[in-house]
């Protein structure tokens, strides 16, 4: 269903209320009794579990799997799976600026990216009352990923061509696979940059936002949208930078006070947020996910602009009961 994303955002601006947009993706395992190892390797599981999702919740739109170690596996490096949780990337492919030149940047359809991309063309094709957005990561967190995520602030400040040489190539590889995700139909990508998230300001934009820019220059448009999520702790220290990169909505984690966060947030840009959706969607009860929902609503539904969701994706075995809280709470909310 093609959906001009321009108008889509206008009327989400001007309407009185909204409908929560969790990332929820995952917990389609309980409702399809398979595994996220099932659902990772198999472009139908995803695309009916994300319609199944569609089905049970009233969420504003359909959110694929927020995957963070599809596209490092692409350039080489090793994964970790299990059946209850999200994938990781352990170790890493880069050490140096030799590695750095070296690093081929992987045509799309390698590794598990030809599923998640059929995976979207096949949902929709189902999901045809609400854009479907897919998921990428962003491209310092890809760098990190492929560098080893606990030395990629180090490698910064002492190897920085080497992290512009590898950020130059997976900038490229984003551009690719985002596109891809628009032939296929996608209404947008959630782009997650969260280890950028543990940059000073000025590093954030020479390192990430400057990337992410090029990235949104290259594929947003008219009909497709980049939504930028960064669940860092910094992120209102570096919302000026963050802005800059002229992403169409902004999506931020808990570790963060959202109502604070919505003061630097121009009125005509979408900002979403902040339920927890490790300790309160994964291990809260439904009487606590109802507080933590409205105590957000509460503190930042008076700006037009607010979309209430989760600080990030919402685990694989977090209990239905707890998601069906969070939809209950916004009706609440809205006195429904």
């Amino acid at each position: 269903m093609k959906i001009n994303m321009k108008e889509w955002l206008a009327e989400l601006l001007a309407a009185p209320e909204k409908k929560a947009m969790p990332v929820l993706s995952f917990p389609a395992i309980q409702l399809m009794d398979i595994t996220v190892r099932d659902l990772i390797s198999d472009a139908g599981a995803q695309a009916k579990g994300m319609k199944m999702i569609a089905d049970r919740v009233d969420s504003l739109a359909s959110v694929s799997l927020m995957d963070l170690s599809v596209e490092a596996e692409c350039f080489g490096s090793e994964i970790r799976y299990a059946d209850d949780e999200v994938p990781t990337v352990i170790g890493s492919v880069v050490a140096d600026e030799e590695g750095a030149e070296a690093l081929q940047i992987p045509a799309i359809g390698t590794g598990r990216t030809q599923i998640y991309i059929d995976a979207i063309k096949m949902a929709v094709k189902e999901i045809t009352d609400r854009p479907v957005f897919a998921g990428i990561i962003g491209p310092f967190s890809l760098a990190g990923r492929l560098m080893d995520v606990t030395e990629a602030m180090v490698y910064c400040y002492e190897e920085p061509d080497m992290v512009h040489t590898i950020l130059e190539k997976a900038s490229r590889f984003l551009i690719d696979y985002a596109n891809a995700y628009k032939a296929a139909g996608a209404h947008g990508v959630v782009m997650a940059e969260p280890l950028a998230g543990m940059l000073s300001p000025a590093l954030s934009e020479e390192f990430s936002c400057d990337y992410v820019k090029k990235i949104v220059d290259a594929v947003q448009d008219d009909d497709f949208l980049v939504i930028y999520h960064n669940c860092g702790n910094y992120t209102i220290q570096m919302i000026d930078q963050i802005l800059s990169t002229g992403s169409a909505a902004y999506h931020f984690g808990n570790a963060i006070d959202m109502a604070e966060m919505m003061t630097h947030i121009p009125e005509g840009t979408i900002a979403m947020g902040n339920v927890d959706p490790a300790g309160e969607i994964r291990n809260g009860t439904p009487e606590s996910v109802r507080k933590a929902t409205l105590k957000v609503m509460n503190d930042c539904c008076k700006y037009p602009n607010f979309v209430i969701s989760t600080g990030c994706d919402i685990p694989p075995m977090s209990k239905w009961e707890n998601i069906d809280a969070l939809f209950a709470a916004v009706e609440e909310y809205y006195g429904k």
